[in-house]
């Protein structure tokens, strides 16, 4: 199951994942081009969130998405269709 870890203000370096993946957000989509207004970029979210989840190499993953290890397989075309 899932298990909520607190951490306390103020101190990312007890949250080092999700500060890791903060970061890559804002490199990879809010700041990774120019977007012609704010409206553009929050509808561009939802498939940045998707390419991130089910295409983008990760390290942490051997250079596989993180959905892979969700469903145990290397090729996630045929579970995202």
């Amino acid at each position: 199951g899932v298990r909520h870890v607190y951490t306390r203000p103020f101190s990312p370096w007890q949250n080092g994942k999700v500060e890791r993946m903060d970061r890559t957000i804002a490199q990879e989509w809010q700041y990774g081009r120019a977007w012609e207004s704010e409206a553009e970029r929050a509808d561009a979210l939802p498939a940045f969130i998707e390419h991130y989840n089910w295409s983008r190499p990760h390290s942490a993953c051997g250079g596989l998405p993180p959905m892979s290890r969700v469903y145990g397989v290397n090729n996630l075309s045929a579970h995202n269709s």
